[in-house]
């Protein structure tokens, strides 16, 4: 035998230099479908919500909104005024008044500017032999900002700003030209019918300062009312919700007398040409 074929090795198949003749193919990444990736976002989702939970929990004792207000869709009032009573509610004034609380079969409402809110999860306040019964049934604007309950069951706001206007500052009509006199009587002023005034001698810083004030008084109505707003609506914890608006006539108002400020108001006008008035209500809104 050839002595260089006896050395001679035969070529491994695997050698590089000779072609693979039956190659396997590479391995396929499998492609993941859409229900995995949304498995995957609920449960990071899921664990959000639980760590979030726990936080509120531990930190407020509120075991999801941190002890904020819940939105209405979270709330079982405000879902059952759109979901069973077919809507917002839309009442006359008479018509408001048979939810009062006497009948237990129906809610307790009150208006406040034309916006009626339920407040039966505060029965005990407004139902009957409650401390705030007298507002039950009614739009009692006025006396929200005043604070006289029984005088000022309405919703006519004309001249409530004077509330908030320093006692020292006159009226349209107390002035008078030169020297303080007295002048003729006037009703209705704090509740005293026919007493004397004196027209008070106004110059022109106290014309522009008496401006001042009133404008500063308007926005003090405005914020007291939205105070009171607030609550009914539920936003600082209580049960209460908007369920609806009261339906009055065009010209209403015109046909109601006007009003002076009652006589509680009055004395709490702040003394002299400076200061605001207080808000009758704010203690009660942020309190119990």
């Amino acid at each position: 035998m050839d002595p260089e074929l006896r050395h001679r090795r035969p070529t491994s198949p695997s050698s590089p230099n000779q072609p693979n003749s039956d190659p396997s193919p590479p391995p396929r990444r499998r492609r993941r479908g859409p229900l995995p990736l949304l498995l995957d976002t609920l449960r990071i989702l899921t664990s959000l919500l639980l760590l979030n939970s726990l936080l509120s929990y531990y930190i407020t004792s509120d075991p999801i909104f941190w002890s904020q207000p819940r939105p209405w869709y979270f709330r079982l009032g405000p879902l059952s005024t759109y979901l069973l009573r077919g809507g917002p509610l839309h009442l006359t004034d008479a018509e408001l008044a048979l939810y009062n609380g006497t009948d237990p079969a129906k809610p307790v409402l009150l208006a406040l500017n034309g916006t009626i809110y339920d407040v039966t999860a505060g029965k005990r306040v407004y139902g009957p032999g409650g401390s705030y019964h007298v507002f039950a049934g009614k739009d009692a604007a006025r006396g929200f900002v005043t604070g006289c309950f029984a005088e000022d069951g309405t919703p006519d706001l004309r001249g409530v700003e004077w509330t908030y206007v320093p006692a020292g500052i006159p009226r349209f009509g107390e002035e008078g030209e030169g020297e303080e006199g007295e002048g003729e009587g006037e009703e209705g002023r704090g509740g005293d019918e026919g007493k004397k005034k004196k027209k008070k001698r106004i110059s022109p810083e106290l014309k522009s300062q008496r401006e001042q004030a009133l404008r500063q008084a308007r926005k003090q109505v405005h914020a007291t009312i939205e105070g009171w707003g607030k609550m009914f609506r539920g936003e600082t914890g209580k049960g209460y919700f908007e369920v609806g608006k009261v339906v009055r006539e065009e010209g209403w108002l015109n046909a109601m007398p006007r009003r002076e400020i009652c006589a509680q108001a009055e004395r709490g006008r702040p003394k002299g040409t400076k200061g605001n008035g207080k808000d009758a209500g704010a203690a009660y809104r942020g309190g119990t």
